[in-house]
């Protein structure tokens, strides 16, 4: 039986719930996004890698990580203490209606906007005034989390290609080629990966991430590789097929 500790690199898929409404909110499974409504075409859908203790995930879910067994469903269960906190009402503050209009905003119910550098949720809309949520829009909720581990991952190729991929999931894991040795790390990077946006920070978080997790790494290396296109060679159809004649008159 494998059980998950701390400090272990996992797959996971989950589905995540409101339980006062059932409401779905979040999930790795393309099926149940689609289901429930929330499918993006941008997401990519699959098991999702947690550094169990790390708080890559909520704070009530992470330590509920610890001692589940490896492809055995569980639910779990977040207070809102430990999921996006409690509501606070000190955080739900009355913006004059011109401040939106300066803006070129019209405010109405339900709408996201951002508030000196904070998110906002519009509450009301009235004479001249708007009420605006400063607090999360999970705050106060009970989650349930649906929770299957997939995998424990186990060598630093495996952890490291899931470190990559972690920040670059839109391309395959395995595309990428290593070299590890007792202090370095290598990463060839194929070639549909160098138009990325932000390429270059992309690289030094996943080194942070590497050297992190692997203190006897002091040096990681990119290699960028272009690789020539082969020239596609005619058919021996088009070989044998004899030149057209041409006549001017």
């Amino acid at each position: 039986m494998n059980l998950v500790n701390k400090g272990d690199f996992i797959l996971m898929d989950y589905t995540a719930k409101i339980k006062e409404t059932n409401t779905v909110f979040d999930t790795s499974l393309a099926e149940v996004a689609k289901q429930n409504g929330i499918f993006k075409e941008n997401v990519v859908y699959e098991p999702m890698l947690v550094v169990v203790g790390e708080g890559w995930v909520l704070k009530g879910l992470d330590e509920k990580l610890q001692g589940l067994e490896v492809g055995k469903k569980t639910v779990i269960e977040i207070s809102p203490e430990k999921a996006f906190g409690l509501r606070d009402p000190s955080k739900i503050k009355v913006i004059p209606l011109r401040k939106f209009q300066q803006q070129k905003i019209t405010p109405y119910p339900g709408l996201e906007v951002e508030i000196d550098g904070k998110l906002a949720v519009v509450r009301s809309v009235g004479a001249g005034r708007v009420q605006v949520d400063f607090n999360p829009p999970l705050a106060g909720k009970t989650l349930v989390y649906e929770v299957e581990v997939k995998r424990l991952l186990q060598t630093p190729e495996e952890k490291i290609k899931a470190l990559i991929h972690r920040r670059i999931p839109n391309i395959p894991a395995e595309k990428f080629e290593l070299e590890i040795l007792e202090n370095s790390v290598t990463v060839k990077v194929p070639e549909e990966a160098l138009s990325l946006d932000r390429l270059q920070p992309i690289k030094r978080g996943v080194a942070s991430d590497i050297q992190k997790f692997f203190p006897n790494i002091d040096t990681v290396v990119f290699v960028d590789r272009y690789v020539r296109k082969k020239k596609t060679e005619p058919s021996k159809a088009e070989k044998e097929k004899p030149e057209q004649e041409t006549s001017q008159s």
